[in-house]
C-alpha cells in the first residue's frame, strides 16, 4: 500500500464534494414548484400528472446517465466530468428558465437535459470519497452525499420564504416567477459545481490512510479490495437484491418528496386548519434538513454496526413510519405529528444514499465504485419512476374526492415495500471472491 503523504489534505475533498452535492440537490426542490404549476388559472396550468413527470423523468434520466458516468469516469478524470455535469444542469434550468411555459419545454430542459447534468456530477464525489477514505466509507459518504439534502432546504427557502420568496419577488427577462427562480437557479448550480470540482482529483495509486489496517472479511480479504467489474457484479445475485431493497427505499422516499405539499395541503384544509401552505412547507424544510442529517448519522452508524445491520434497522423504521403517516395525521390532525412524520421519512430516505454507495463498495470493491454505484442507482430511476407518478396519480384522483383518504393507498404501498426490504436484506451476504483474472482486471 502506498503511505506517502498526499498532495491534497483529503477533507478538501470532503468539502468539495459538499458544494457539488448541495448543487445537485436541487431536483428535490422540484415540490416548491408544484403548485404554481399546477394552478388552473396562472401561467402554467400543468396537470399534478405532467409535474410529476418533469420530476421522475429528472430522477430517471439521473439515473440512466449515472452508468454511463460511471463507464467514462476512469477515461475523463473526476474533475472534467464534474465540470461538464455542472453546465448541462445549471444551461438545463437556465434554459427552462427562458423557454418554459410548456410542458413538453420543462421536461426537455429540467427532466432530461438538468437529470443528465446531475447524473455525470454525482457520482464524482462518491468515488473520489471513498477511495481518499476507506477508513470511514460510511460516514464520508454520508457527508458526501448530505449536501444532496441540505441543498433541497437552501433552495426551498430561497425560492419559498427567504427574504420574501424568489419566486414572489423576482422577474428575470420580465418572466414569471417560476421561471425566472430557474433562471437564477441555472446560474448558481453551475457555480458551485465547478467551484467544488476543483478538488476533485483521486489520492495516489493504492493510497491508504496512515494508521489504518484494512478490515479482514470471513472470506479473508479486505472489505473493498476484491474488485468486480460491473459485469462481474451483474451476474451476483447479491447485486440484484440489493437493487430491489433500494428500489423500494427510493419509491418511499420520492413519493413523500413529490406528494408531501399536495397531500398536506388537501388533509390540513379538510381538517379546516389554517395556514395549510405555511404548515406544509416547513414540513418540507424539515424533510430536507433530515434528508442530510440522515445520511451522516446513518453513514456512521453503519460504520459501527456494519452496513446490513443498518440498512435492516433503517428500512423497518421506515416502513412503519410511513404506515403510521396517513393513520395518525388524518384521524388525529396531528400538525405537528406530520411533521415529526416527514422528518422521519426524509431522514430515513437520505440514509439509503449512505449506505447503499458504500455497501456496494464493501461487497463490489474499492478501486470500481463509480461504475458498479452505476449501476445500482438504476433502482433510484425505477423508483424515481413509479413514487412521484403514483403520487400524481393520487392526487389527480383527489380533487374530485369527498376527503383526503384516496392518499392512503400510496402511503400503505410505500411502507409495505419498506419492511420487504428489510426482510430482502437479512438473506443477502458477501459474494463469493470472482475468479484471479477477474480480481485484477479494471472496469
Amino acid at each position: 500500500m502506498n503511505h506517502e503523504r498526499p498532495s491534497l489534505n483529503r477533507w478538501l475533498v470532503v468539502i468539495g464534494a459538499i458544494l457539488i452535492q448541495l448543487a445537485l440537490g436541487a431536483i428535490y426542490a422540484w415540490s416548491v414548484f408544484t403548485a404554481r404549476l399546477t394552478d388552473a388559472a396562472g401561467a402554467y396550468a400543468f396537470s399534478a400528472s405532467e409535474t410529476a413527470w418533469v420530476f421522475s423523468s429528472g430522477l430517471a434520466t439521473f439515473a440512466i446517465v449515472m452508468v454511463l458516468a460511471g463507464r467514462i469516469l476512469p477515461h475523463t478524470g473526476p474533475r472534467l466530468l464534474a465540470v461538464v455535469g455542472g453546465l448541462l444542469l445549471g444551461g438545463g434550468y437556465v434554459l427552462g428558465g427562458l423557454f418554459g411555459q410548456s410542458f413538453w419545454v420543462q421536461l426537455v430542459c429540467i427532466g432530461f437535459i438538468g437529470g443528465a447534468g446531475i447524473g455525470l456530477a454525482y457520482v464524482v464525489p462518491i468515488s473520489v470519497c471513498v477511495k481518499w477514505f476507506p477508513d470511514k466509507k460510511g460516514l464520508i459518504t454520508g457527508l458526501a452525499v448530505a449536501g444532496f439534502g441540505f441543498g433541497a432546504t437552501i433552495w426551498v427557502k430561497m425560492a419559498g420564504s427567504w427574504f420574501g420568496g424568489l419566486l414572489n419577488t423576482t422577474n428575470v427577462f420580465g418572466l414569471p416567477g417560476v421561471q425566472s427562480v430557474f433562471v437564477i437557479y441555472g446560474i448558481a448550480l453551475a457555480v458551485l459545481v465547478l467551484i467544488g470540482s476543483i478538488v476533485m482529483v483521486n489520492p495516489p495509486e493504492n493510497y491508504q490512510p496512515a494508521g489504518w489496517t484494512p478490515v479482514t472479511s470471513a472470506n479473508g480479504d479486505h472489505e473493498g479490495a476484491v474488485e468486480f467489474r460491473a459485469r462481474d457484479m451483474l451476474r451476483t445475485s447479491q447485486f440484484y437484491l440489493l437493487w430491489a431493497v433500494f428500489m423500494f427505499a427510493g419509491i418511499a422516499g420520492l413519493m413523500v418528496i413529490y406528494s408531501i405539499k399536495l397531500f398536506g395541503i388537501d388533509a390540513l384544509e379538510h381538517k379546516g386548519i389554517a395556514d395549510a401552505g405555511v404548515i406544509t412547507g416547513t414540513a418540507m424544510a424539515w424533510y430536507a434538513i433530515f434528508n442530510g442529517l440522515g445520511r451522516i448519522a446513518w453513514g456512521s452508524v453503519s460504520d459501527r454496526l456494519g452496513r446490513r445491520s443498518t440498512i435492516i434497522l433503517m428500512s423497518a423504521l421506515q416502513g412503519v413510519t410511513m404506515l403510521m403517516t396517513y393513520h395518525e395525521f388524518i384521524n388525529f390532525g396531528m400538525v405537528n405529528g406530520f411533521i415529526l412524520a416527514a422528518a422521519l421519512i426524509g431522514f430515513n430516505y437520505g440514509g439509503s444514499f449512505a449506505l447503499f454507495p458504500a455497501i456496494t463498495a464493501d461487497y463490489f470493491g474499492n478501486k470500481n465504485v463509480g461504475s458498479n454505484y452505476g449501476w445500482m442507482f438504476t433502482a433510484y430511476g425505477v423508483a424515481g419512476l413509479a413514487g412521484p407518478l403514483r403520487a400524481g396519480y393520487f392526487k389527480d384522483a383527489a380533487q374530485g374526492a369527498v376527503d383526503p383518504s384516496v392518499w392512503m393507498a400510496p402511503f400503505i404501498i410505500a411502507g409495505v415495500v419498506c419492511l420487504l426490504g428489510a426482510i430482502i436484506m437479512t438473506v443477502i451476504s458477501r459474494p463469493s471472491i470472482p475468479t484471479p483474472v477477474h480480481i485484477a482486471a479494471t472496469a
